[in-house]
């Protein structure tokens, strides 16, 4: 273990708390207490996770994490007071991976940022992949590159969550045929799967809004019903 985590939260008691909670499983966390501080740190550093509180008394935590995505891919969980769907909604589209309500218990962030590092450091470390696995695909047009975390569609650069650019991957590797919501689910996350969880039908419409694709007639993603999703070689 031993992973960087970046902490941004002007709550103090609250960052304390996430600080004690995450240091206690073995990670090395950076906290910080507003917003510029933390880009201050990203100058000059790359962490494996943030973690960012909304309610920042100098930069918005919206506008911090699309500071954030413009340069960096790793995981982002956001914190907030807030409830209301449409701020959630924003915070994923914008990029966040997931996104916890205060108040909240502290073992289940630390249980959060466990996944996300799970996925991320699957889907992102070049140690996982075998020496025989093609790091990049181009199915008609579209063309995703794993060791540059890039994705193109007929020469245009998406701009792709790193969530988005792990079920595009996954999707491109098991070309021609059909992937279940569930194995999808359970492979990018990492989490077991209930079928209630409407998660990979809300990225798979985000992606393809991204890849200007139509959800009736999709180019691409496909939608095989009651059975899953699937990219056609």
């Amino acid at each position: 273990m031993g992973e960087h985590i970046l902490l941004i939260d002007d709550e103090r008691e609250i960052a304390d708390l996430i600080q004690v909670y995450l240091q206690n499983d073995g990670y090395q966390v950076h906290a910080f207490y507003t917003g510029q501080a933390g880009l201050n740190y990203l100058t000059d550093h790359t962490p494996d996770l943030a973690i960012l509180d909304v309610m920042l008394p100098d930069v918005d935590g919206f506008r911090l994490l699309q500071k954030i995505r413009e340069q960096h891919f790793f995981p982002v969980v956001m914190l907030t007071a807030k409830i209301e769907d449409g701020d959630k909604i924003l915070g994923l589209t914008l990029g966040a991976d997931d996104y916890i309500t205060k108040p909240f218990n502290p073992l289940e962030l630390v249980a959060r940022v466990k996944t996300q590092l799970r996925r991320y450091l699957r889907y992102n470390s070049s140690g996982e992949k075998e020496p025989s696995d093609p790091v990049e695909y181009d199915l008609r047009g579209l063309q995703i590159n794993r060791d540059t975390h890039k994705c193109f569609l007929l020469g245009e650069e998406l701009s792709l969550t790193p969530i988005e650019f792990s079920i595009l991957w996954y999707l491109c590797q098991r070309q021609g045929t059909v992937v279940t919501a569930e194995a999808l689910f359970e492979a990018v996350w990492g989490e077991k799967y209930f079928n209630s969880n409407n998660t990979v039908m809300s990225h798979i419409g985000r992606l393809r809004e991204k890849m200007h694709e139509s959800a009736k007639h999709p180019k691409y993603i496909k939608t095989v019903w009651g059975v899953g999703y699937t990219i056609e070689g």
